[in-house]
């Protein structure tokens, strides 16, 4: 049975994910940055949270914690690194510790760079990484308290995941991703179509997310980098990029 993963939007453009094995009846939430809509939509299905998967310290990751906490009486699982920084953690991990949801096993990698210790969990037999703010579809996250090199390591360890493997970030940023890919690479056709879906999709209100790995390794700029210089000046370009 498969696992089931729905998303919440909230805020001006996160995603908040909900996790659900039907065969258990457990659910987690991956990264909370409100609570209500979240329990809403939790309610909505009849799924019961248990859990909540923090992957770093921002407020727009945390900041349901507290509430869904008290509302549900879930454990909180976040990122050792930062752990003194999220509200309600019961569990601190690192890269290379395990979690469970219901039968599936997620193992948490270590992908520091946007925040100092930022973590995702890829859950191999839900074919399922959440990343956070690392990877993002067709862009990566700011190098807020780590750099390119970090970054770039990142990009090569989630680009060796399984192709097919679904990528669940939690911002829509692909349609401004997409063209800024497009000054890039102007000679990748695939970055060029896929632009052209982003706008279609996006003019109809469709989510662009999740993403694959695959998809990612062949239109997402930061992980086709070379190496951390290209990476790093393909994300200075990004930061100042008015597109």
């Amino acid at each position: 049975m498969r696992l089931e993963i729905i998303a919440v939007p909230v805020l001006a453009d996160n995603y908040v994910w909900l996790a659900h094995d039907p065969a258990s009846g457990d659910t987690a939430v991956i990264d909370p940055a409100v609570a209500e809509p979240v329990l809403a939509a939790a309610a909505a299905r009849g799924w019961t949270i248990g859990q909540i998967w923090n992957t770093h310290w921002h407020p727009d990751h945390v900041g349901g914690n507290a509430a869904i906490k008290a509302a549900t009486g879930c454990t909180i699982t976040g990122p050792a690194g930062e752990a003194d920084r999220i509200p309600g953690i019961d569990r601190a991990v690192a890269g290379g510790e395990t979690v469970s949801l219901g039968a599936f096993t997620g193992e948490v990698i270590d992908v520091p760079a946007h925040t100092a210790g930022h973590i995702a969990y890829h859950l191999p037999m839900a074919g399922a990484v959440f990343v956070g703010d690392t990877l993002f579809a067709m862009g990566c996250g700011r190098l807020f308290e780590g750099d390119a090199a970090q970054m770039f390591a990142n990009m090569q360890r989630l680009s060796a995941l399984p192709g097919e493997t679904e990528v669940y970030c939690a911002h829509e940023y692909t349609l401004g991703n997409a063209r800024f890919a497009v000054t890039a690479e102007p000679d990748n056709a695939a970055i060029a179509a896929r632009l052209d879906e982003v706008i279609a999709a996006r003019a109809a209100g469709r989510a662009t997310v999740p993403t694959t790995i695959a998809r990612e390794r062949a239109t997402n700029p930061f992980m086709r980098a070379r190496d951390a210089d290209e990476l790093a000046a393909r994300r200075a370009a990004k930061d100042s990029f008015a597109g």
